[in-house]
């Protein structure tokens, strides 16, 4: 069915063009008629047609005026000019637009078949063609789901071979040497740091996983793999190495606002971790970042570079009841660490008891590896000379009953310097916050200019010093500059512009009401007073 829009001042020119088209192309043609250049324009809006016999000279709006507003909304529309012989000039400007012929009057019927077929042919190309990008698409939409998948579990599970990455990057387009991983971790409600219901959501989150990924895409530029369990990691490309403070800001706030946008759009609640930019062979580590910082915290986003520390997980152990108990001390559960640490014992025991040397070299091993995590993840400071006494104690012992006690006393104390890392460097950064507040407190200062003194996002120092502090950032300043004021007020005559410009307070108007606000009277009246 092809659309056709006759345009002609003179009714019988529009009634002998609509007799000609429907004698030889009878009902796979549509026609509508229009005589000025106004209905013209309303009716092609309306109309949407395929082709477009267009007169020149038309009551109103001419036809090439017509011709052009019409373009705007029909981009694939063919026109037809008709145009009398003295009227040439016009019809070489609308070849210009892109017509695809232009007719004498008066018209012949076999020019108007002749056309009208050059036309029918054109729209033809022009639709197989767009069938044809269709599939094209379609097929991509299928396949690249795939590709993306591929690379994300062949980084993470590391199973693949140099020319592999290479081949992903060149079928997605990746320049990129370098990127960062997220990890996307949706439950029924959170609890803690721990999400309920994951299995029910993981299936729930399977069935609406295109929906997601659309939503994600507005948020997060990124690769987004298949989801594992009540996961969905990310593969973000980036230039750098690194990334500024600026754009881990950005980072964290557009994950936040997605979070919010998923939660409202599905029965479940979501949170997002990052990881640290690292080459791409290096997706593993920031996976494995990302996943850490969302246990570390329960904050709905975290970046692993907001936190004091980066977790490093030790691969290839022979033994399971190694890796786990060397994953715990990373995670500094001490509990933990001392019930794997006696099934260890009890395990070399059990099966070495006679070979008592070899028993002490695995403990000291063990200890040793314990403490060098430890450091790894509290970033304390290493002394050379802290171990040495280390193999005298071993050897010195009497039997396995005391080695077995200073064993789990050691492993103990380095899951414990690692449980307490986040607690003493969070009040690190918090302390170095507020000493910087107090000797600024005059000045015009944001949430903003004291995270960036401290190197952590906004949104993440904000919920830190809220918990640590008891109180806000803004109502610890405001604090600060009343104090400084109720001083100010009794000890110097200064007036109240002065004094509010003193304290910070540009605003004397301003300073006055948070001053009664704060300590229940005006500047004026506590003076006197």
């Amino acid at each position: 069915m092809y659309k056709i829009m006759l345009a002609d001042d003179e009714g019988i020119v529009l009634d002998s063009l609509k007799f000609i088209i429907e004698k030889e192309f009878g009902s796979t043609c549509e026609i509508r008629t229009a005589k000025t250049g106004r209905q013209v324009i309303e009716l092609a809006e309306e109309f949407q047609p395929d082709i477009a016999f267009m007169d020149i000279q038309m009551p109103g709006i001419n036809g090439i005026d017509a011709m052009r507003e019409i373009r705007k909304s029909n981009s694939h529309v063919v026109f037809v000019v008709m145009t009398a012989y003295d009227k040439f000039d016009y019809a070489k400007e609308a070849i210009s637009l892109g017509v695809l012929d232009y007719l004498n009057k008066p018209v012949s019927k076999d020019g108007i078949v002749a056309v009208i077929k050059k036309a029918m042919s054109q729209i033809d190309g022009e639709r197989t063609k767009r069938r044809n990008d269709l599939r094209v698409r379609e097929k991509l939409e299928t396949v690249v789901p795939i590709i993306e998948n591929g690379l994300i579990q062949d980084l993470l599970f590391k199973e693949y071979f140099k020319e592999d990455i290479d081949n992903y990057k060149t079928l997605l387009g990746i320049e990129s040497e370098y990127g960062y991983m997220a990890c996307m971790v949706f439950g029924r409600e959170q609890v803690g740091n721990y999400m309920t219901s994951a299995v029910a959501v993981s299936i729930a989150a399977q069935k609406s996983y295109r929906e997601i990924h659309t939503v994600t895409e507005d948020y997060i530029k990124g690769i987004m793999g298949a989801v594992m369990s009540n996961k969905i990691p990310i593969l973000i490309p980036c230039e750098g190495d690194t990334l500024s403070y600026n754009e881990r800001n950005a980072i964290v706030e557009n994950a936040r606002a997605l979070c919010r946008k998923l939660s409202d759009r599905f029965d479940m609640n979501f949170r997002v971790g990052f990881g640290s930019v690292k080459p791409l062979d290096k997706m593993a580590e920031s996976y494995e970042e990302a996943k850490y910082i969302l246990v570390a915290t329960t904050s709905h986003v975290a970046h692993v570079d907001d936190m004091p520390v980066q977790v490093r997980y030790e691969e290839n152990y022979p033994m399971d009841m190694e890796k786990r108990l060397f994953d715990e001390i990373v995670l500094g559960n001490t509990n933990e660490v001392a019930s794997i640490a006696v099934s260890f014992f009890e395990w070399m025991e059990e099966n070495y008891s006679n070979d008592t040397d070899s028993i002490r070299l695995k403990c000291l091993e063990f200890v040793l590896w314990a403490e060098h995590l430890a450091y790894e993840n509290t970033n304390r400071k290493y002394e050379f000379k802290s171990r040495q006494n280390y193999l005298s104690q071993l050897t010195s012992f009497a039997n396995l009953g005391e080695v077995k006690i200073w064993f789990l006393e050691k492993m103990k104390d380095a899951a414990f310097w690692v449980s307490n890392r986040q607690v003493e460097q969070t009040m690190s950064a918090i302390n170095k916050a507020k000493q910087y507040i107090d000797n600024n407190y005059m000045k015009e200062l944001t949430l903003d200019d004291v995270s960036r003194i401290v190197n952590i996002s906004s949104y993440y120092f904000s919920k830190m010093f809220k918990e640590e502090t008891g109180e806000n950032f803004i109502d610890y300043l405001t604090k600060l500059r009343i104090e400084a004021a109720k001083k100010l007020l009794k000890t110097t005559n200064k007036s109240m512009k002065e004094i509010s410009l003193e304290v910070g307070y540009s605003d004397p108007n301003y300073f006055s009401r948070n001053f009664k606000k704060y300590t229940g009277k005006t500047p004026t009246d506590y003076a006197r007073g």
